[in-house]
């Protein structure tokens, strides 16, 4: 079964100098119908002003994942991390007992887009940690960028889950196969594509169970995400 969730059926936050749209319930808005999926808590698509940004704030018992598709985001935080997460990176900070961090456009005049992604760890109080990568090899191949054990030089994550992202151009295709008791979530960063026969668009997510495979063909160059969770 796969169920859509339209980039226009999202809420909205607009703040002046941060445009939001937001998958799930998150904020102001309530919305008791989408509160997240399996592990998956919040996708949030932010587009952030030139000077503008997320001042020092506290996160516990969560696992974040931000995706940074055009601009740059200065990140600093109280473990002492510091850094610039550029177009195309990936960042994931695991909260655990508790961490502080900002997030501030790198342009005084340019936008930055990111995806903000915030997923349930499997246990609570860990040990807060920070990692980033840039994923070099995501072209027509379904690259995994976060996993539990680290392994294929992805991302750590405290839960039984995988995030995979794929730069697909028009055209060709990638399968994912769905082991028994396997739930996935796809959203659509840019572009145009099929997901077993379905039309998904850029903004456009979508709920999957019950399903063994996923045939992925993309009609317009197309950059998306895909989470497959217990």
């Amino acid at each position: 079964m796969i169920t859509i969730r339209r980039a226009d059926d999202r809420g909205r936050g607009d703040y002046g100098w941060l445009r939001a749209r937001y998958s799930f319930a998150f904020a102001n808005y309530h919305d008791l119908e989408h509160m997240g999926f399996r592990s998956l808590r919040v996708l949030n698509e932010d587009r952030i002003d030139g000077g503008g940004g997320f001042p020092t704030h506290a996160h516990r018992d969560m696992e974040i994942l931000t995706y940074v598709i055009s601009g740059g985001l200065e990140h600093r935080d109280s473990m002492g991390n510091g850094s610039l997460i550029s177009a195309g990176e990936f960042q994931m900070m695991s909260a655990g007992k508790g961490v502080r961090h900002s997030e501030i456009n790198t342009s005084a005049k340019e936008s930055v887009h990111l995806l903000q992604i915030w997923m349930l760890p499997d246990s609570e109080g860990s040990e807060p940690s920070y990692q980033q990568e840039r994923f070099r090899d995501r072209e027509n191949a379904l690259r995994l960028v976060v996993t539990r054990d680290g392994r294929d030089g992805a991302l750590r994550v405290h839960q039984d889950l995988e995030v995979y992202s794929v730069l697909l151009q028009a055209g060709r295709a990638v399968r994912h196969e769905l082991k028994p008791n396997r739930h996935a979530w796809i959203q659509v960063v840019r572009g145009q594509l099929r997901v077993n026969d379905l039309r998904l668009e850029a903004g456009d997510g979508a709920s999957i169970s019950a399903e063994s495979a996923l045939d992925l063909q993309a009609e317009q160059d197309a950059d998306m995400l895909l989470f497959d969770m217990a």
